[in-house]
């Protein structure tokens, strides 16, 4: 077989939890958590040592963010006001990890739709915002349980980690140094989400999702041609998650709520909209695109507000729901993983020719887009 060195996403896979959770059922909990901290605090309260916690609402949920449900791999702990995380039975190192289950899910998924064995491909590149462990790599897990003879390593660029995976995964595909690569993004991000606060608590969802980019030769009839990507970082705390193996074990710092998802919601509005509209808009620019004939934009599921005025800069007019379809109001948000679940459940439809556009954005900052075209 003669190779063109030329990179596609040959097909995508996808894992869901089936465990849910409503605004209701979240506000649900989050209120009672409300009441038993102010009446345990009371006198504190009353002295001005403490501020009272106030309630949530579906309404301020919807507002705010879009979102009116998500799914998760433990619902039962998240909602029970004295644990208000996930919790499940830690597992021997014998045993596969979460994280590389759920991705291996995705992968097979993936791989079975492109009609492709595992001893076919390469190279697996594990991209995603949290890593269960520091080492050994969550991607060469995954290859062994896939049983691909090749290499695999990590990579964490948060909700942007699936995009900078498929530019790495199609620049070797470009250099003839893989041929076939998959892209996996196990994102269980219930576990650095803070369920106790009340700007954040609704936020994120697990899901794993699954890219196999391939030489063009190798692709099935229907593909999507990687027409560009562009990467693009600069640095900013309007979005962090300081939890990490080095202040893991201090007891004063353990609990502090900057070890766990904290952002500055206005700031990140404000700045990562205009730079990553300007970003796409360049970037089709360079591959001779004109945004406005983009037959679909497939968004980071973040923020429909965010996701709405982006659309609406790069399309010049009121994206429709057929334009950008929005996953986030079922999933939350689910980091990286958003963008490729929106394509996954989101392109069938398209005639080959068609152009489009996945694209994250997120801490970092980080933002990625992948310009792709429908063939077969």
């Amino acid at each position: 077989m003669q190779y063109t060195h030329a990179p596609v996403i040959s097909s995508t896979g996808l894992f869901t939890p089936e465990d849910s959770i409503s605004n209701a059922e979240l506000v649900d909990s989050f209120n009672k958590y409300v009441d038993e901290f102010n009446r345990d605090n009371a006198a504190a309260i009353g002295a001005g040592e403490i501020e009272a916690l106030s309630p949530s609402s579906v309404e301020f949920i919807e507002k705010a963010s879009g979102i009116k449900a998500r799914h998760v791999m433990s619902k039962t702990p998240v909602l029970d006001t004295a644990i208000m995380e996930p919790r499940w039975e830690e597992r021997s190192n014998d045993e596969i990890s979460v994280l590389a289950e759920i991705g291996v899910k995705a992968a097979r998924q993936a791989l079975e739709k492109a009609g492709r064995d595992p001893k076919d491909v390469d190279a697996v590149l594990c991209a995603a915002s949290n890593m269960e462990r520091p080492y050994p790599a969550m991607a060469i897990e995954i290859q062994q349980a896939l049983g691909i003879d090749g290499f695999g390593f990590d990579m964490n660029v948060a909700c942007s980690s699936a995009t900078f995976g498929i530019q790495t995964a199609a620049d070797y595909v470009r250099a003839g140094n893989a041929r076939s690569v998959l892209v996996v993004s196990p994102e269980i991000t219930s576990g650095h989400l803070n369920w106790r606060d009340r700007d954040s608590h609704f936020i994120f969802g697990d899901v794993a999702t699954a890219v196999l980019v391939e030489d063009a030769a190798l692709a099935p009839a229907r593909h999507w041609d990687i027409l560009g990507t562009r990467l693009k970082t600069v640095f900013s705390n309007n979005i962090r998650n300081n939890f990490g193996y080095l202040n893991k074990a201090s007891p004063e710092t353990a609990d502090a709520p900057d070890k766990l998802f904290v952002q500055e919601g206005r700031k990140v509005f404000k700045e990562v909209v205009p730079m990553v509209a300007q970003m796409i808009i360049e970037e089709a620019d360079r591959l001779q695109i004109d945004p406005a004939e983009l037959r679909r934009l497939w968004l980071h599921q973040a923020n429909a507000g965010m996701n709405r005025l982006i659309a609406q800069r790069v399309l010049g007019h009121e994206a429709s729901a057929d334009e950008s379809p929005t996953v986030l109001d079922t999933y939350g948000n689910t980091s990286s993983a958003g963008s490729i679940i929106a394509f996954h459940l989101n392109n069938d439809d398209l005639a080959a020719g068609d152009t489009g556009l996945i694209c994250s954005f997120g801490a970092g900052y980080s933002a990625g887009t992948v310009f792709v075209r429908a063939a077969g």
